[in-house]
Order: C-alpha cells, then sequence, then structure tokens
C-alpha cells in the first residue's frame, strides 16, 4: 500500500477526534494535500495543529480533488469511532473519491469491501478499496516462539485506551533510530498499519489467534533488527479491551514494558463509570499477568500531556509519573523518547 498525496476524511472530528487522521499526518510518508471537515472549511491544519505539515481543510472529496489539481492518490478514513462502524453521511466523499480513481483507505470495522455499491463502484474504476482492519487467513494460535528471536522486544501498554501507545511506540522508534539501534515499529492497530503500510489488526482477529498474529509479526521481524517496538492496544483493567491487550501482551512475549498513561485521566475514557486504580498498581498488574509467559518489567513511563497548556505544569506531571511508576519517563512528543529510551537501553539492550 503506497499512496503519495492523499485526502483525509474527518468530518466533525478534526482534531479532537480524529486520532487516525493525526497519526497519518504526524509519521506517515504520504503528503496530505486536504482533509475533510464539514464543521471547518476554509480553517486550516495549523490553525488547530501548529506542529504537523499543514493543509488546506475544505467539506467535500470534490473539493480537495479540485484544489489539488486532481493530483490525489487515495483517500484515507481518518476517524475511528467506537465500534468502528461506517457513517452514511460519508459515503457521497468515498463515491466521489472512487469515481475520481482514487483508491480508499479504511480502519473501519465495517468492510468496505462488502458493501455492494462500493465493492461495484471500485470494480468499474479500477481502483482498490484497502480495509486495513481485514486480517489475512492464515493466522492461527501462537507457539511461544516470540522469545527466541534475535532482536529484543519493548511492548507499549497503557493506563486506558487514547493515552498514546502508538505515538510512543513511533517515537521510539525514530529515537533509537537516531542513536544507531536498529529498530523496527510492529503495527497492531489500524492507524500504525496506515502509517508502516503492514501488520495484523488485533482487535479484529479471531481471539484464539490474537497472541499467535503478534507473534508472526515478531518472527517475521525479529532476526533482521536489534529493537522491536510493538504497538500496545487498550488496557489490561479495560471493561472493553482488555482482551486484545492481554493478547499482545502473551503473543509478544516482550523483554520490556513501556507504561504510557494521559496526564490528568481517571476514568476510563468513553465508560466514565469506571475509575482508573492508582498508576502504581499497574506497574504490578502487567508484570505478573506476563509473567507466566514471559517475564518481564516496566522499564520506562510515556506521560501524555497534550491536555496540560503550561510547559512547567507539565513536566511537573512527568516527574511525578516517573516517580508513580518507578522508572524514567517523558512526554514523547513535548520532551522527545530520550528518557524512554535511556530505559530502554539500561534495561532491555544492555541489561
Amino acid at each position: 500500500m503506497t499512496h503519495e498525496r492523499i485526502v483525509i476524511l474527518a468530518h466533525e472530528k478534526f482534531p479532537e477526534r480524529a486520532k487516525t487522521a493525526l497519526g497519518v499526518m504526524r509519521y506517515g510518508d504520504q503528503s496530505v494535500e486536504a482533509v475533510l471537515d464539514r464543521d471547518r472549511p476554509g480553517e486550516r491544519v495549523h490553525d488547530h495543529v501548529p506542529d504537523i505539515d499543514d493543509a488546506p481543510i475544505v467539506s467535500s472529496f470534490s473539493d480537495a480533488y479540485e484544489a489539488a489539481d486532481g493530483d490525489v492518490d487515495a483517500l484515507y478514513i481518518g476517524i475511528a469511532p467506537i465500534g468502528g462502524g461506517f457513517d452514511e453521511s460519508w459515503r457521497d466523499d468515498v463515491r466521489a473519491a472512487i469515481e475520481s480513481g482514487c483508491d480508499v483507505v479504511s480502519g473501519l470495522h465495517y468492510f468496505l469491501n462488502d458493501d455492494e455499491e462500493l465493492s461495484r463502484l471500485a470494480a468499474e474504476h479500477g481502483v482498490e478499496l484497502r480495509d486495513v482492519r481485514e486480517p489475512h487467513d492464515d493466522l492461527t494460535v501462537a507457539t511461544g516462539s516470540s522469545a527466541d528471536v534475535d532482536a529484543r522486544v519493548v511492548c507499549t501498554v497503557g493506563t486506558d485506551c487514547s493515552v498514546g501507545k502508538m505515538t510512543a511506540s513511533l517515537e521510539i522508534v525514530e529515537t533509537a533510530r537516531e542513536r544507531g539501534i536498529d529498530a523496527a515499529f510492529v503495527p497492531t492497530g489500524q492507524t500504525g498499519i496506515m502509517i508502516a503500510g503492514w501488520g495484523n489488526p488485533i482487535d479484529r482477529v479471531i481471539s484464539d489467534f490474537t497472541a499467535g498474529a503478534v507473534e508472526e509479526m515478531i518472527l517475521e521481524l525479529g532476526d533482521d533488527h536489534d529493537l522491536l517496538v510493538v504497538e500496545g492496544q487498550g488496557s489490561i483493567i479495560h471493561p472493553a479491551y482488555s482482551a486484545v491487550t492481554c493478547g499482545i501482551l502473551h503473543g509478544s512475549m516482550a523483554d520490556g514494558l513501556v507504561l504510557c498513561h494521559a496526564a490528568g485521566r481517571e476514568v476510563v475514557h468513553g465508560y466514565e463509570s469506571f475509575d482508573l486504580p492508582p498508576v502504581p498498581e499497574y506497574v504490578e498488574l502487567y508484570e505478573r499477568l506476563a509473567a507466566p509467559v514471559h517475564e518481564t518489567a516496566v522499564v520506562a513511563g510515556a506521560l501524555n500531556t497534550k491536555d496540560v497548556d503550561d510547559g512547567d505544569a507539565a513536566a511537573e506531571a512527568v516527574e511525578a509519573y516517573s516517580t508513580d511508576v518507578g522508572v524514567p519517563s517523558a512526554d514523547p512528543v513535548r520532551d522527545g523518547a530520550d528518557r524512554i529510551v535511556d530505559g530502554i537501553v539500561d534495561e532491555v539492550l544492555d541489561g
């Protein structure tokens, strides 16, 4: 899946609830020609997110295609709502993209290829509908082989969903590479797959095969790199997503864990009747859950401080978080991932 110039659909969600859009824009190699948000036409990306490449915000794919003089390869669905459904209000934009000869890339649980109208249009216009959440057919159960690869493996785990595990993973890989460490990213979610161009969508895999799907990726890369960073999903205490979290934890057989948290988060995102446990409890929870399969330890922490406006307050929050988890910590976006990589080097690569 290689696209050079893309348009991202984020209707009524940009930027606060467009995690997929922001992830692709921040870390992908694609040039984003426009963002679709019918609530913000005439505005620009930099009006809301100044630290990524700028692009116009327009109300429809037709407007974006015209503004780019037709030089667009694909439309990416940049929203991942709870449940992964397809909003019928997006259909006109998807249809317009297909009729313009553009591929459509989606991370929804709703598969575009199963949509009779859209699949027929795609065939007529010779374009691809790429459902990145559709697993391949050859997945099977884990064999316990992840620990046998040459690479050392680190997995990002979270106190909740939507705390920045993918972002931390990508920042760790980038920083490690800058230090001369041969590191690779192992994507397990739709946004990571869109960015990397490959991966297994763990939350769509048959439950018996979740650990095996992670193991498959570890075995594919593990003898070619020194460090693999596995993108975590959900949280072990999450009332809906804990099974995915456990599957990744056991399938990766990680040598070290990076615990990710959002500053100020006290309840489960989207399930506000559930309180989050105190941060120190997560260290023991994850280490004890992993131990019967592969002994590991939390070696670093990543704190998402995007909702903390003041820099000094953010620094204080990171310092308090580091004390809570007992390991080096940082906000990998605000501070860079050096302190996190320090913990990985000391406890995983050199330990």
